[in-house]
């Protein structure tokens, strides 16, 4: 028996769709399958398109100055602010 295999991104390893309509079809039919609703996007690094668990807008950025620093286990330490 033949099993198809997905071309998948090189970058991210997620499966690739060529068009977007395609990539919805398999969103709907993960929802239905597995009650797991994704949503698509289009992969900057190989430009097809892709699916994510993440709903859309719920990317937030951080800047750079904001972002929390690593904490030490070390016993009595106290990090600079």
């Amino acid at each position: 028996m033949h099993y198809f295999t997905p071309k998948r991104c090189a970058s991210t390893s997620k499966i690739m769709y060529h068009d977007k309509a395609k990539a919805l079809r398999a969103a709907d039919q993960s929802l239905v399958e597995r009650g797991a609703r994704l949503w698509v996007y289009r992969c900057q690094y190989c430009g097809t398109w892709h699916l994510t668990s993440r709903e859309p807008g719920s990317y937030a950025r951080v800047p750079l100055n904001q972002q929390l620093k690593p904490h030490s286990r070390k016993k009595g330490y106290k990090p600079r602010r």
